[in-house]
């Protein structure tokens, strides 16, 4: 067979263009593309320390920040409890003073009206006695046709009154 006798003689030159392209592809490959690609995974191992140092900034801004805003927060809710305690405290002035003006004027009513009502006792206690005198007075004209002294019979019709 013509195409196998013809091997022996192209062999040679097709292992020694092998080896050459071989070694192109070698030294194209690794002295040219590796180094790119290694600047390329330098860069990005760069850019990822840079991005992990970042977040690591942000969240100890970010903790600094809650831990701010916790104060105020405390700073804020003491403020408010105070602010209500005081609140209570004035209120509870405020009743007390409008309680004490209601007693007061309780008790100056009520002692407006224990006085109307002695005033008032007297006056019918008074008229009743005058009443009664005047009918012990005529049913004594009536019935015996003695004529008693006014003096004596109010001074009778007063003590039995005053025992009831």
């Amino acid at each position: 067979m013509p195409q196998l006798s013809q091997i022996s003689e192209i062999y040679a030159s097709q292992l020694f263009w092998l080896a050459i392209v071989f070694a192109l592809i070698y030294f194209g490959i690794g002295k040219a593309m590796v180094p790119k690609i290694e600047r390329t995974i330098d860069d990005r191992d760069a850019r990822i320390s840079g991005d992990i140092a970042a977040a690591a900034a942000a969240r100890d801004t970010a903790r600094a920040d809650e831990e701010r805003y916790q104060a105020g927060l405390d700073t804020a809710r003491a403020q408010a409890t105070k602010a209500v305690a005081e609140a209570r405290a004035v209120a509870a002035t405020q009743a007390e003073t409008a309680l004490k003006a209601g007693d007061a004027a309780a008790a100056a009513r009520l002692a407006e009206a224990t006085q109307a009502v002695a005033s008032a006792k007297r006056t019918a206690v008074s008229e009743i006695e005058t009443a009664t005198v005047e009918a012990v007075e005529s049913i004594l004209a009536k019935l015996s046709g003695v004529t008693v002294d006014r003096a004596r019979i109010e001074q009778q019709v007063k003590a039995e009154l005053a025992h009831g």
